[in-house]
């Protein structure tokens, strides 16, 4: 049986309390919400944080409101897989993502993690996500504590693949991430939130947090997500394909619908998120 390493729990009361942690925390401490991700990858030593900041208790994070400036819906990164999933408005408006929350592993593991959890998920490969011994046994990879990346010996960088199903989705809603962290908040775009690199494959620093998810108003947009997976049941994708449309009416009375816009995302293929 693999065992948790030892750790110390966090319980702040807001975001502004969780990030100061953090900061004074330094690389010894690691943000928490669902876990579900985390705890297997801490088991198998892939990380071995002396602290968690858990942000189970964090209702800033547990809202899904509307978003007026964006004209669109402001999701909290502690709102649950299963609520996106289930959610009527995400529903309505924005369906890829429903379907790309419903088809994240088991129902369990739905109801624990969580869509920011999602979006940041570590990239994996198969010589990279094994137990410390059998990486020890390898000699590491490039991905942590090696010099090689097993997948292609010549590569001068990681090939873990971004696994994650909602990240291709929101990429192809022009997602925008609300980050908090020492030095305040920013916004990113969730086209630039991911980095080709499967050691070093997010914008942002540890000590920041990701908050929210901006999703701007898509009426009149037909959207969807597919999944490819060996079995349907619980696993990762081989491949997640997420596609937005835009349709305009042309020809004697708008008998005719034109393609006006596409946009096609691919996951699982390589250690971003490919558009």
């Amino acid at each position: 049986m693999l065992r948790l390493p030892p750790f110390e729990y966090h319980a702040p009361s807001n975001i502004a309390e969780a990030v100061a942690l953090k900061a004074e925390l330094g690389d010894s401490a690691m943000y928490s919400a669902g876990g579900t991700d985390l705890f297997p990858n801490m088991k198998r030593r892939q990380f071995t944080p002396q602290n968690l900041i858990g942000l189970t208790d964090l209702e800033e994070l547990r809202t899904i409101s509307e978003e007026k400036s964006a004209n669109g819906l402001l999701i909290g990164s502690g709102v649950s897989l299963s609520e996106v999933a289930q959610h009527a408005e995400i529903r309505g408006r924005f369906p890829a993502l429903a379907q790309a929350a419903a088809l994240v592993s088991a129902p369990q593991l739905r109801n624990m993690g969580t869509l920011g959890g999602n979006l940041c998920l570590d990239t994996r490969c198969n010589y990279y996500n094994q137990t410390f011994q059998w990486r020890k046994a390898l000699g590491f990879c490039l991905k942590k504590e090696g010099d090689t990346c097993w997948v292609a010996l010549s590569s001068p960088k990681c090939l873990a693949v971004s696994s994650s199903d909602c990240a291709p989705v929101v990429l192809a809603l022009n997602a925008e991430f609300n980050l908090a962290g020492p030095e305040g908040q920013r916004t990113v775009a969730a086209a630039e939130f991911y980095k080709n690199d499967g050691a070093d494959f997010l914008n942002k620093t540890p000590d920041e947090l990701l908050v929210s998810i901006r999703l701007p108003e898509h009426e009149g947009w037909k959207m969807n997500y597919k999944k490819l997976r060996r079995r349907d049941s619980i696993d990762f994708p081989i491949l997640g394909v997420a596609t937005a449309l835009r349709l305009e009416s042309s020809g004697s009375k708008g008998a005719t619908l034109d393609c006006a816009e596409i946009r096609i995302v691919l996951g699982a293929v390589a250690s971003a998120p490919l558009r």
